[in-house]
């Protein structure tokens, strides 16, 4: 096997695990790190080889770029201190105290290595929290502070993550430079994603076809990401902020609904196939890690057990106080943002913080050697520890997850999301009715096709929520329904009808298949309609 065929072994596996993981109640990340692990035990299946440099600019910035589009930039303004007292701050105490316990339990492994291992292991993974938190039905506030400690904390780990390695490489540090840095690029990032996220909203315009709209989304985060690490910036932060300002209401047309429609099954896929292959990657890594330290089981067990012990424990410890500071603030200042509101939600906070893709990148990002052409200080240890801590999380911490869910009866408040739906469907209403007497304002419209619009407007939130309108309203809007379903029915069977028929003629001597997809693409359009 070689390494394209497995690639595509990957692809596929990426794939397969999506309705298994369904099926079985284990996350899709999780077997697909398994099945990884098990291809790395054959013996024709080949190591991996993946240059280090590309590993960040390949695998971060998809990823990223789709988990911003499941949020919006409002729940970020709002859970501004959560997502600092997590994503900032944490990871700042988490790297200094696993680089002191790595320090002193690695003999040979520097300062500025260990810093760079405690940058590297300190963020959660968004993807694995939040894919998982999705399947456990969790509340929305639980979902979104994930959502955001689990973008920005890459932030924060990937630049600390530069520094250290800048500084075991070249062998200097300066506080004040690593300072400056940071804020520059921080600065620069931000100046460079919105730049282009502008940009490609107004080329997205220009493009008109949902086809090539489509197309240059796939670009647009690539291009963020190394143009930003060109000019010294960060690239994650750079791929926030573009993501951002792409799914403001600012660069978003509501009347793009084949653009919206194409675009999300596109990104869908994508967010299903690159996740899939990053985890099977973990999985097929390990052979590759533990390898060059087999002999080194004494000095690097108890190291890397130490650093597990660190990273799940300090996050409890430092969760604690910070929910309950944060509810006190809540309540003094009656603040919007999402917060835990007991302790058993705090303990699925807890419990959610698996480390996953982010973290391997990093790991295999590190520097092969340093300059002058020696090794990286302990470049083997780093890997291992790396590993350790993303398999124990990702493994002990996913597969219990849903046990532990159960168990505190951690659950999503439905009543209260039908009520918002219930609302939203009254202002979708609303907006139809006034928009209609506008209408009816500046044109002449017979009485007839009025009432019949007016009862379109009032259907248009009644199929959002029902509840809306009294029982004999909605019973003849559930008759009305039935109609349409019918119809919608039978006009779909004439449509097929005509699709067989284009089908046929495309294979025909003499037809231009061309002019047969055209039409195709009308009947297909037009099933949307039906």
């Amino acid at each position: 096997m070689d390494q394209l065929a497995l690639l595509f072994a990957l692809l596929l596996g990426a794939v397969l695990t999506v309705p298994l993981g369904d099926r079985l109640g284990v996350p899709g990340p999780l077997l697909m790190t398994l099945l990884g692990g098990v291809l790395a035990l054959l013996p024709f299946v080949p190591d991996i080889e993946v240059p280090p440099e590309f590993i960040l600019p390949l695998v971060l910035p998809p990823l990223l770029y789709a988990a911003v589009h499941r949020t919006s930039w409002r729940q970020f303004a709002a859970n501004k201190r959560p997502i600092f007292l997590l994503a900032v701050a944490l990871v700042f105490v988490t790297t200094a105290v696993v680089a002191a316990v790595a320090h002193a339990l690695v003999p040979g492994l520097g300062i500025a290595a260990a810093v760079a291992l405690g940058a590297l292991v300190a963020p959660p993974d968004p993807v694995a929290a939040t894919t998982v938190a999705g399947q456990l039905g969790l509340p929305r506030r639980l979902v979104s502070i994930l959502e955001g400690e689990g973008l920005f904390n890459d932030v924060t780990a990937i630049t600390l993550y530069h520094v250290a390695v800048a500084a075991a490489v070249t062998g200097t540090f300066s506080l004040p430079a690593a300072a400056g840095e940071l804020v520059l690029s921080a600065v620069v990032a931000v100046v460079v994603g919105l730049a282009l996220g502008w940009a490609a909203n107004k080329l997205s315009g220009f493009l008109g076809d949902a086809t090539l709209q489509t197309g240059l989304t796939l670009l647009v985060p690539f291009a963020s990401y190394v143009l930003a690490e060109e000019l010294h910036g960060s690239g994650v932060l750079a791929v926030l902020m573009t993501a951002l300002y792409l799914s403001s209401g600012r660069a978003v047309d509501a009347d793009d609904v084949q653009g919206r429609l194409v675009g999300q099954s596109f990104w869908s896929i994508v967010d299903t196939l690159v996740t899939g292959v990053a985890f099977g990657l973990i999985g097929l890594e390990l052979a590759v890690v533990v390898g060059p330290v087999s002999g080194r089981w004494d000095e690097l067990l108890p190291a890397a057990l130490a650093v597990i012990a660190a990273v799940v424990v300090l996050r409890l410890l430092w969760l604690l106080p910070a929910a309950w500071l944060a509810k006190r603030l809540h309540r003094r200042k009656d603040l919007d943002e999402d917060i835990p509101l007991n302790w058993r939600e705090t303990t699925v906070v807890w419990w959610a913080g698996m480390r996953g893709v982010a973290s391997v990148a990093l790991a295999l990002a590190v520097p092969l050697t340093v300059e002058g052409g020696g090794s990286f200080p302990e470049r083997d240890a780093i890997l291992f520890i790396a590993f350790a801590v993303v398999l124990a999380t990702l493994v002990i911490q996913g597969l219990t997850l849903p046990w532990l869910v159960r168990l505190l009866h951690v659950r999503a408040d439905s009543a209260a999301e039908r009520e918002l739906e219930r609302q939203l469907a009254l202002r979708c209403a609303k907006a139809a009715r006034t928009r209609l007497r506008e209408i009816e304002a500046a044109e002449d419209l017979p009485e007839e096709v009025s009432e019949a619009l007016l009862r379109r407007a009032h259907d248009v939130g009644v199929r959002i929520s029902p509840d809306i309108v009294d029982e004999e309203r909605r019973e003849a809007h559930s008759k009305r329904t039935a109609r349409m379903k019918k119809v919608h029915r039978l006009g779909g069977e004439l449509l097929s009808a005509a699709r067989h028929e284009i089908i046929a003629a495309r294979s025909e001597a003499g037809v231009d298949p061309e002019v047969c997809d055209r039409v195709l693409h009308q009947l297909d359009l037009r099933s949307f309609r039906v």
